[in-house]
């Protein structure tokens, strides 16, 4: 827990640094790199929060692997290593997309489906979003392949559950009241 309180103070000064040099779209593309690397890669993430591995090591690591990043990006990468934080700078770099999306005032609606959405059914997605929520919207889908067929929209709090597994689940409360 106080990890991510700390992930979240990290990621405010950031963001907020990032405001004044106008260099938000940037590092917020640094980010998503950093998140979506982190997670696809257990090696790196267990070299993060691997307390053998010095610091040093860790950040050279880093640096090379995102090689080109803003230098605000690497400040923050600095500043983390210096603070003996750098194991949190994945959720930092979370907590950096969603306070982006909060300035931008952009809604992220996850759709997870049991295959990948079609560009036409993205915009569908898109659209429909766009007019219950009066926001900008990014779709992230996810692949589930549990859910068997239909999909489960989520944005912000609410969740429309229209997956094929939720309603067999339905259909076996029912039977199993009766």
């Amino acid at each position: 827990m106080a990890g991510a309180r700390a992930a979240i103070r990290y990621a405010k000064a950031v963001i907020s640094l990032a405001k004044d040099q106008k260099t938000t779209d940037v590092v917020n593309n640094d980010m998503k790199l950093i998140t979506n690397t982190v997670e696809q890669s257990k090696d790196l993430s267990d070299m993060l929060n691997n307390a053998v591995v010095s610091t040093s090591i860790k950040k050279s690591a880093l640096l090379e692997i995102f090689k080109g990043i803003n230098p605000l990006t690497v400040n923050a990468i600095d500043t983390l290593v210096a603070n003996k934080r750098i194991a949190i700078l994945p959720e930092v770099a979370k907590q950096y997309t969603v306070l982006f999306d909060k300035l931008n005032e952009t809604e992220v609606a996850t759709v997870t489906t049991a295959l990948p959405l079609t560009d036409d059914l993205k915009v569908k997605v898109l659209a429909k979003v766009k007019e219950l929520t009066r926001k900008e919207v990014a779709v992230e889908n996810i692949i589930d392949e549990t859910i068997l067929g239909g999909f489960i929209l989520r944005v912000g709090d609410l969740q429309y559950d229209a997956s094929i597994t939720n309603q067999l689940n339905k259909l076996r409360r029912e039977f199993t009241l009766n």
